[in-house]
């Protein structure tokens, strides 16, 4: 009995297909992609969003992407929620997230059982902006309060208005306010937002005195005279503010950081489409049109190499291990 003849063969190859189809097209890795989804975990408006649309609006006709990407926006939970679905997702180049880098490498440090592991579930792409944090006053301070010190007097003299609010809770900017907390000795309580947008909105209300976050998602409203900047978290004055002066400046030095975001595609992503997802990230990020509207928001791009950001990323993670420790916040605190 024949059992292997071109009939027979032919028969079992046409079963099979409709099985390996999938997995075949999934191993080709087919370049450039039809169109690439950019998820972020805040909401539209603030600085990662905008980081996120202005690099998706440059993707088309690159090596990596023949239409331009589309963003979207997953928030809720602290920018956890757009990880996961990252985490989750094909590993073909299709979906990549922006995120900050506090997301990933903060996080570890303050959840006990986090869904994610920032080394072992995504592939580093490109870090893509750096940034300043500020802090800024609305109209429930007085205008006598012109810096650092200024509020934390007048925090301390109102304990019951005491307030300031954070893009998320185990953000940078979260512990930048309790850092300030700690060093000054003056108790202020952490309110957490969904992202800046919300609590920007609610300090020009006045419906909480302050916040901290992305020193750009506070520039329109400063400028307006809407709330006022106090100070900046940078190594030197931010370009876009050079009139205000930085935390260090103003005595408190261990509030000196500078956060960027990043982009990161799912783990096990074939090298060539991270190799190619990079240089068309890097190739947007030096556009003008680009560089000029991420100043608008106090962003300056800065893109890399996958290995650079990676070892930026094991850097971040074990400096802020001991500075989680020191501020004693978990997520069930």
């Amino acid at each position: 009995m024949k059992h292997n003849t071109p009939t027979r063969r032919r028969a079992l190859q046409a079963l099979g297909m409709p099985l390996l189809a999938p997995w075949a097209a999934q191993a080709q890795n087919t370049l450039p992609q039809e169109q690439v989804k950019i998820v972020c975990g805040f909401p539209a408006g603030g600085t990662a969003d905008t980081t996120s649309r202005r690099v998706a609006d440059k993707l088309g006709g690159s090596g990596f992407s023949r239409n331009n990407g589309v963003v979207e926006n997953k928030t809720g939970a602290g920018g956890r929620i757009a990880i996961e679905t990252v985490k989750n997702a094909a590993p073909d180049g299709s979906t990549l997230l922006l995120s900050a880098y506090s997301m990933l490498l903060i996080y570890p440090h303050i959840y006990k059982s986090l869904s994610y592991d920032p080394f072992k579930d995504f592939a580093p792409v490109s870090i893509a902006s750096v940034l300043s944090h500020g802090l800024a006053v609305g109209p429930m301070v007085p205008g006598s309060v012109k810096n650092v010190k200024d509020f934390l007097a007048w925090c301390k003299a109102n304990p019951d208005l005491a307030n300031y609010g954070s893009p998320a809770a185990g953000s940078t900017p979260h512990f930048l306010g309790a850092l300030l907390s700690l060093e000054s000795g003056v108790p202020m309580q952490h309110v957490a937002y969904r992202g800046s947008v919300p609590g920007v909105s609610d300090v020009i209300s006045g419906q909480i005195p302050a916040m901290f976050t992305p020193h750009g998602d506070f520039l329109a409203n400063h400028r307006a005279g809407k709330l006022r900047i106090l100070a900046t978290s940078g190594k030197q004055r931010s370009v876009f503010v050079p009139d205000i002066p930085t935390f260090a400046e103003q005595g408190f030095s261990d509030l000196t950081v500078e956060e960027w975001f990043g982009f990161f595609a799912p783990a096990k992503t074939p090298p060539k489409v991270v190799a190619a997802a990079n240089a068309a990230i890097n190739n947007a990020l030096k556009d003008k049109g680009v560089i000029d509207s991420l100043a608008l928001q106090g962003l300056s791009t800065l893109g890399s190499s996958p290995e650079e950001m990676a070892k930026d990323m094991r850097r971040l993670y074990e400096q802020w291990g001991p500075i989680v420790k020191r501020i004693g916040f978990t997520a069930e605190s």
